[in-house]
């Protein structure tokens, strides 16, 4: 065995403890109670950290190639390693060309290789039009097909109608494939108030919680029709939670995410101009928070990744303090894991429900048989992370390429010491993730 991880507290499938992890070739080969397992190499992990799987975050826009002032494979997968992420997926909008074609996947990962620092995986887009490219991006490796029902921000991926979607719903059913969605209602967005100026609130009234609520009730509809399988991306509207609910209950193929910032932030407390949390759907009210927090626990969400989308700063119109203006999304990639902790530990829920949430559900989102988990046969993917030291967020030491997030100023508890993958450190200057297909991970 080349390697053994003693931790006196380990979160495992075998439990909870002190524990002892053999590693040898990149996989996890022994899993034993107690602190005295052998190894060419033996790490002794202090009492103060616990070992835990490295993170999968299915839900991150690395928007390279083509917006590569943006974001880029080479500081978003070092952000992610810095907070504890070993697997990411990253979304086909955002990059130029968007990936809704082989040969645009093939682009993607040629700009992907030899420049990633822990694994990296691939959605496809499902557009108007390229419905006959679908089998083959399938066949090609992506982990599933994105779309959106209203515009999405860039005019190269344009929103599916229900008619489209519904089409696109029936080949995903044949393939046994995944349909993630964008789910807020394009006539209830265009109906409500336009956003413009710095009041906050006048964004929140432009992005209403029935845009949500209209959007997923059509999704679950048309995924009972088809018998597809549907996933509802960065839920924010707690109404839709019975709706869920109700739907998973008469056997419909659904899941659901949250973000960290819908668990973090309140619209209360966003101070009219801070276009740094601007983001689609959006932060809503504190009430509202608290009931997402209980759809986790009831696990009717099943799982929180980061949606980190992030862009250059004067795309933030931090100087105008403008929303209408102002790109939306949330760079917070490297600080999902505290985050998400500190609210965890404030409400009572035990660093293990975390690990189930960001690590152990995405994986099986996504279908990944390797990741989310300490079991034997499994990837030597792990997160040293010390839930009982506190920190400031300064954006000054986030990894990911623009000195912008929501999360600056942040106190939050929990910090990842040292991140694994597949058994070696993740130093942050060597990159050695490898790129993922669908069916190999």
């Amino acid at each position: 065995m080349e390697m053994a991880f003693r931790a006196r507290r380990a979160i495992t499938e075998a439990g909870t403890g002190a524990y002892s992890v053999g590693v040898d070739a990149g996989r996890i080969v022994a899993v034993e109670a107690g602190l005295s397992l052998s190894a060419d190499r033996v790490i002794e992990l202090g009492e103060d950290v616990v070992l835990m799987p490295g993170l999968v975050d299915t839900h991150v826009h690395v928007n390279d190639p083509g917006r590569s002032e943006w974001e880029g494979f080479g500081t978003a997968t070092r952000a992610a390693a810095a907070g504890g992420v070993t697997t990411l997926v990253d979304m086909p909008l955002n990059s130029l060309p968007p990936t809704v074609d082989p040969d645009a996947l093939e682009v993607k990962r040629k700009a992907a290789r030899g420049r990633v620092h822990v694994d990296v995986g691939f959605w496809g887009g499902a557009i108007p039009g390229n419905g006959e490219a679908l089998p083959a991006l399938h066949e090609a490796g992506v982990f599933g097909f994105k779309c959106f029902l209203l515009h999405s921000g860039v005019d190269e991926f344009p929103p599916l109608d229900d008619a489209e979607l519904e089409a696109d719903l029936r080949i995903l059913a044949g393939l046994g494939a995944l349909m993630i969605v964008h789910a807020e209602d394009a006539s209830t967005v265009e109906g409500a108030p336009r956003p413009h100026g710095s009041r906050y609130a006048g964004f929140l009234a432009s992005r209403p919680r029935e845009a949500e609520n209209r959007a997923i009730a059509r999704v679950i509809e048309l995924a009972r029709r088809t018998g597809a399988r549907a996933h509802i991306l960065h839920l924010s509207s707690s109404d839709a939670l019975p709706l869920i609910s109700r739907a998973r209950a008469e056997g419909v193929a659904l899941t659901v995410e949250t973000c960290p910032h819908y668990l973090s932030f309140t619209a209360e407390e966003i101070r009219d101009g801070a276009t740094q949390f601007k983001c689609c759907p959006p932060i809503r009210e504190s009430a509202n928070r608290e009931l997402l927090w209980q759809g986790l626990a009831d696990g009717v969400i099943d799982c929180v990744v980061s949606d980190h989308s992030p862009c250059t700063p004067e795309l933030k119109r931090l100087d105008s303090g403008d929303f209408g203006e102002a790109w939306g999304g949330i760079a917070g990639l490297q600080v999902g894991l505290p985050a998400v902790w500190t609210g965890a530990a404030r409400r009572g829920y035990a660093l293990e429900d975390v690990v189930r949430w960001m690590a152990r559900r995405p994986a099986e989102l996504a279908g990944m048989t390797r990741k989310g988990r300490i079991a034997v046969g499994r990837d030597a993917d792990f997160c040293v992370f010390a839930p009982g030291e506190e920190f400031v967020v300064d954006v000054a030491n986030l990894r990911h390429r623009n000195a912008v997030s929501a999360y600056h100023g942040s106190p939050l508890t929990g910090v990842v010491r040292q991140t694994w993958l597949r058994g070696r450190k993740v130093s942050g200057t060597d990159p050695r993730g490898e790129l993922l297909n669908r069916g190999q991970c």
